[in-house]
């Protein structure tokens, strides 16, 4: 049995939008000893509802906390908004006991309780917190210390800070550090911690890209050769729209966008096709080409 298994959270957008992500994440988890156990009984995480029903997206993320608790493990997501969600359900079920018998009651009728027993996490606290840079950096065979890059963080991952808890939202470091475990150089910019602009697609497109085009300016700016985000839809906004923002504003930026998981699975050898990079759409062969040519062959 693994050290480290966790019950896999996929949420609803990753397996039918972004499925290079999850594709990705798999492989280096494998790689790197942790068991992934899979949970079709599990619903939406809730976050979509809360702005129409606070109480029912405390209900769906109740019953994923509560089959979690059934089979005795914590639950890892790849979404920090499913992420976020989960601990902050988990957190306000545990301290307020009046609300946890409310949500309870609900939860009967499925045959379910929370008690509070298991937790969920990031995919990028677990690298870090159970799996470690330790391990990572061992696990690495292809250093790829040939490319300059640039870390997006995004929104969720590490806020609110009162809920997320183990990273400094002003001033992060997790991220970062994991990619420097590749050998990756990863470059300071301009407002590294803005939102990437996708939250307000749905209300004013124009704003969003502004958002996401002053973000490729100040990467731009350094010379990273790619970015790198761990966010499905931090993901989606550049990586949709990087060709439309040049276009738009008359720009050229040719900065591909990476899941870190990709990144990592090139400095552990694995070929590009074995970690989706044919979903992206931003070219990245330049990338490719250079790890290929500065490091070990991929075989």
């Amino acid at each position: 049995m693994a050290e480290n298994r966790f019950l896999m959270f996929l949420g609803c957008a990753i397996p039918y939008r972004v499925s290079a992500f999850e594709l990705s994440a798999r492989k280096i988890l494998g790689k790197l000893g942790v068991e992934l156990v899979e949970m079709p009984e599990f619903n939406c995480c809730g976050l979509p509802l809360d702005p129409v029903s606070h109480e029912m997206m405390l209900i769906l993320a109740a019953r994923n906390l509560a089959l979690a608790e059934q089979k005795g493990l914590d639950i890892i997501t790849l979404c920090p908004g499913c992420a976020g969600t989960l601990k902050k359900v988990n957190k306000m079920l545990k301290e307020d006991k009046a609300l946890r018998d409310e949500i309870n009651r609900h939860l009967k009728e499925a045959g379910l309780e929370f008690k509070g027993t298991q937790n969920a996490k990031h995919l990028m606290q677990v690298m870090i917190e159970d799996v470690g840079l330790k391990k990572i950096k061992d696990s690495v065979v292809n250093p790829l210390t040939m490319i300059k890059v640039a870390e997006h963080n995004g929104c969720h991952i590490l806020r609110p800070k009162a809920f997320i808890g183990f990273d400094d939202p002003e001033d992060p470091k997790t991220l970062k550090a994991l990619i420097e475990a590749t050998g990756a150089a990863c470059q300071d910019y301009l407002d590294e911690t803005e939102c990437c602009g996708a939250p307000s697609v749905g209300v004013n497109d124009k704003i969003a890209l502004q958002l996401a085009r002053d973000k490729l300016n100040h990467i731009k700016a350094v010379n990273a050769e790619a970015m790198i985000t761990i966010c499905p839809f931090c993901h989606i906004m550049y990586d949709t729209n990087e060709l439309r923002i040049e276009k738009m504003f008359n720009e050229t930026y040719g900065i591909p966008v990476l899941h870190y998981p990709q990144l990592l699975g090139l400095a552990m050898g694995l070929k590009p096709e074995e970690l989706g990079f044919n979903e992206l759409r931003v070219d990245v062969s330049k990338i490719l080409s250079k790890v290929c040519e500065g490091g070990k062959q991929i075989a």
